[in-house]
């Protein structure tokens, strides 16, 4: 996929959606920290479950600290991880109130020196929440990165950083959830939904399969 291609490819995925988000439920940054924390080998859908029901009853680091570990497991048990989640919760809680008055933090450091938190969470924050021009590479973004031609790399981070210098600075902003949003519905793993795709037409793996095809008959 060259510039022009990638650039046809996110305008289209902005006429579409103009104003993408995560699907995870929150209502600031602290409830996103906990739900991108939770999130990890889980599906949105599982999260917003139970965040559902924490949240009304404690969505700040000093209420979920009064919940105490097993109150917090009690909400979050139908997430896989949950005892290993619940254990960084409760230490992602105690470093936001002793190092950060209570606040996330808007830099890629402090916010990957919490529990829990790795590049990938850090990425999800700093755009999502304080709009800042980063990248949170996925399992979807990953696959629809390399599969379509957008960005090829063999890690995650190498993928990362070519996103970051191929797609164009007017979607820099919006890109993760166009992307994430694309691979979770239409770019999917087993078998991608071609046939629902609005960008084929500027896709290396469906102009692979259409030449294939083309030989065969």
């Amino acid at each position: 996929m060259n510039q022009a291609q990638r650039h046809e490819f996110f305008t289209i995925l902005r006429a579409e959606n103009p104003e993408p988000t995560t699907e995870l439920n929150y209502s600031s940054a602290f409830e996103l920290l906990i739900a991108v924390i939770l999130s990890a080998q889980a599906t949105d859908v599982g999260v917003n479950k139970a965040t559902d029901k924490l949240y009304p009853v404690a969505n700040t680091p000093e209420a979920i600290l009064k919940l105490g570990i097993d109150g917090l497991k009690e909400y979050i048990k139908t997430i896989g991880l949950f005892n290993s989640k619940a254990e960084n919760v409760i230490k992602t809680c105690h470093q936001l109130l002793e190092k950060h008055n209570g606040e996330v933090p808007q830099d890629r450091a402090a916010l990957e020196a919490l529990p829990g938190v790795g590049r990938k969470t850090a990425n999800v924050i700093l755009n999502t929440v304080f709009r800042q021009p980063v990248m949170a590479v996925d399992t979807h973004i990953f696959r629809l990165s390399n599969r379509t031609g957008l960005a090829k790399g063999k890690t995650v981070r190498a993928v990362e950083d070519k996103l970051m210098k191929v797609v164009p600075a007017e979607f820099m902003l919006d890109a993760h959830h166009w992307l994430i949003l694309h691979g979770r519905y239409i770019c999917t793993a087993r078998k991608p939904k071609c046939e629902q795709c609005s960008v084929t037409h500027v896709c290396d793996y469906y102009r692979d399969i259409k030449r294939r095809t083309s030989r065969a008959d």
